[in-house]
């Protein structure tokens, strides 16, 4: 064999194993191994988080107002599977109007609300939801989010995020109020929530209303069949259970 002819076989064999050690370590970087976790670990470690960083006062306060919520019968007022989905048309963050019953036309869809860009987890629910999108796509529905900000904060939320799906400005929270997902801050809670972001601005009224953190899959006959409702806003929809959800429906 000729000295050239093993220099370049040589070269080949080590660009080989260089490439094969990068890709082992990529698998094993902190960013993929993140990708791998569900949206209940990725809650739950933000969770431990706050519990590990906030004081006792804000954590009894944060937790009195998940209670406070509950208290206010709210659990009863919400839709649920077997209900028929209220129809409404909104904008989504590019200005578009969207009407649910004319996507029902075409396939079922995911109904989902976020509180809003400011929250946390709110945030890696919008990231899992944007991983799962093609697979939601797959099972044959569609998705929305809806959101009581207003259409610039929305949009910068889209754009913080890189969404690919529509996100619907609900303000006032008239959609959600409809679907009885609709409850009032409790006073402490609000306060909080004014000092570190100003809740006023990002939705445009003093109202200090959010809605639940809701996800329900609707058949095309405008029906619910799968309903997550939960007051506790650090937990939401698993996507793979979504995905389950759409798959059952006949």
């Amino acid at each position: 064999m000729k000295l050239n002819t093993r220099i370049k076989l040589f070269v080949l064999v080590l660009l080989t194993i260089t490439a094969n050690s990068i890709s082992a370590q990529d698998k094993q970087s902190p960013k993929n191994a993140t990708q791998m976790k569900s949206l209940g670990e990725q809650l739950d470690e933000r969770a431990q988080w706050a519990q590990q960083n906030f004081s006792k006062e804000v954590k009894d306060i944060y937790a009195n107002g998940v209670e406070s919520v509950i208290a206010s019968g709210i659990y009863e007022r919400v839709l649920k599977v077997g209900d028929k989905a209220p129809n409404f048309t909104l904008k989504d963050q590019m200005g578009k109007e969207l009407a649910l019953y004319d996507m029902l036309k075409e396939t079922p869809v995911i109904l989902t609300w976020y509180r809003g860009g400011w929250c946390p987890y709110c945030n890696l629910t919008l990231h899992a939801l944007q991983d799962n999108l093609d697979e939601f796509k797959k099972a044959g529905a569609n998705l929305l989010a809806l959101t009581p900000e207003l259409p610039d904060n929305s949009m910068s939320t889209a754009e913080k995020n890189e969404l690919e799906f529509s996100i619907l400005s609900d303000l006032d929270n008239k959609v959600a109020r409809e679907y009885g997902l609709v409850f009032k801050l409790a006073p402490d809670v609000a306060k909080i929530y004014d000092a570190k972001f100003d809740l006023k601005s990002y939705n445009g009224n003093n109202s200090d209303e959010l809605p639940l953190a809701a996800t329900y899959v609707i058949n095309k006959d405008g029906v619910i069949s799968y309903a997550f409702i939960d007051a506790d806003y650090t937990k939401r929809a698993e996507p793979s259970e979504i995905i389950k959800a759409i798959e059952a429906i006949k």
